[in-house]
């Protein structure tokens, strides 16, 4: 059975008749819509990274702020949406700037609750930049929260990962949050 096929079942055991018009397409567009939101597992960091790192003298912490981020959450399959801050003191390489938005996207384009992305996202930069540290944020609203269960629709969810320096070194961890007003 295709993904289609799988979506067809799913309305229909709603009571929807999915031969009327309204329906009609629904099955296809809704399995083309769940590849696109599942993006990430058919990347590889290789693919996202392209060779972009690139040697730097720079040992000052390099910031990607309020990166947009879109992710399904593992427990309802629904939306969380939110932004990411990333940021890395660099050991001898600089990641180029594009890359951390896609490291974000990779991951984020899975099926995961926050609390793994963050991690994911930061040991993922570490791992690439063989950084002296690095520090992730994520804030983000959940659809299962707001459309769901106790429908609360002003909630955010926030979490880090603090890697290295940042982990170890309250004053560099203070100024990333800092320069992120957070």
């Amino acid at each position: 059975m295709n993904t289609s096929d799988c979506f067809k079942q799913i309305i229909e055991s709603t009571g929807e008749d999915t031969s009327r018009a309204g329906l009609l397409d629904t099955p296809d567009r809704a399995a083309k819509a769940f590849e696109f939101l599942t993006r990430g597992y058919h990347q590889t960091l290789d693919e996202v990274i392209n060779n972009a790192l690139f040697p730097s003298e720079s040992s000052e912490m390099v910031i990607v702020k309020d990166i947009e981020l879109y992710s399904m959450c593992e427990h309802h399959l629904l939306p969380f949406i939110g932004k990411c801050h990333v940021a890395y003191i660099p050991n001898g390489k600089v990641l180029g700037l594009s890359k951390v938005a896609r490291i974000v996207d990779m991951f984020a384009r899975r099926l995961q609750i926050q609390e793994t992305l963050v991690n994911q996202i930061a040991k993922t930069v570490e791992e690439v930049t063989e950084a002296q540290g690095v520090a992730v944020i994520i804030e983000a609203k959940h659809m299962c929260m707001m459309m769901r269960g106790v429908e609360k629709q002003n909630s955010v969810m926030k979490t880090s990962s603090m890697l290295g320096s940042f982990r170890e070194n309250q004053a560099t961890r203070n100024e990333f949050l800092s320069l992120i007003n957070c």
